[in-house]
C-alpha cells in the first residue's frame, strides 16, 4: 500500500500539520492522555513531516547511513488531550546546522495549545557518530528551514 499526501499530513505556513485522534491505549484510566504518549505523537509528527516532503529513512539509513536521533527535549503540558479528541501535531524546523536539526512541535486541539515541545535532533550514522545532513535530505527540506 502506498502512502499518499493526505496520509502524511499538510503543510501550512511553512509547518507540517498532522491531524490524529486519542485513542483508549493512548489514555490513563481517567480518560487523559499519558504524558509520555505526546512524545509518540510528536514523533509520528515528525515521521509524516519528513514523509510528506518525500524523505523515506529507512532508504536514507541504507543508502546514506544516516538516521535522525533526538539529542534533547524540553516538552511542556499545558492542557491535557482526552479520549476521541481529535488533535493536531504541527512540527517546524527552525535551525538546520550542518548535523544538526532544532524543531519546534506543538500539539493543539481546536486550535488550542495543549503541549509544546522543543527537540535537537542529530544526523549519526550506524555507529552513532555524528554525520552531515545528506544533500538529498536537506534539499527535500528546504521549503521548511528557516
Amino acid at each position: 500500500m502506498s502512502t499518499t499526501a493526505a496520509d502524511t499530513g499538510r503543510i501550512v505556513d511553512g509547518w507540517h500539520v498532522l491531524a490524529m485522534k486519542v485513542y483508549w491505549e493512548d489514555t490513563d484510566a481517567a480518560g487523559i492522555v499519558y504524558y509520555a504518549n505526546y512524545l509518540k505523537f510528536i514523533e509520528r509528527g515528525r515521521t509524516d513531516m519528513l514523509r510528506h516532503m518525500g524523505i523515506n529513512q529507512r532508504q536514507l539509513q541504507l543508502d546514506e547511513d544516516v538516521a535522525f536521533a533526538v539529542r534533547s527535549c524540553h516538552v511542556e503540558y499545558l492542557r491535557p488531550a482526552r479520549l476521541d479528541d481529535r488533535i493536531d501535531v504541527w512540527t517546524r524546523i527552525t535551525k538546520a546546522g550542518g548535523a544538526t536539526m532544532d524543531v519546534k512541535q506543538i500539539v493543539r486541539k481546536d486550535g488550542e495549545d495543549l503541549v509544546t515541545a522543543r527537540l535537537r535532533l542529530a544526523c549519526i550514522n550506524a555507529a552513532g557518530k555524528p554525520k552531515r545532513i545528506p544533500a538529498l535530505a536537506r534539499d527535500a527540506l528546504q521549503p521548511l528551514l528557516p
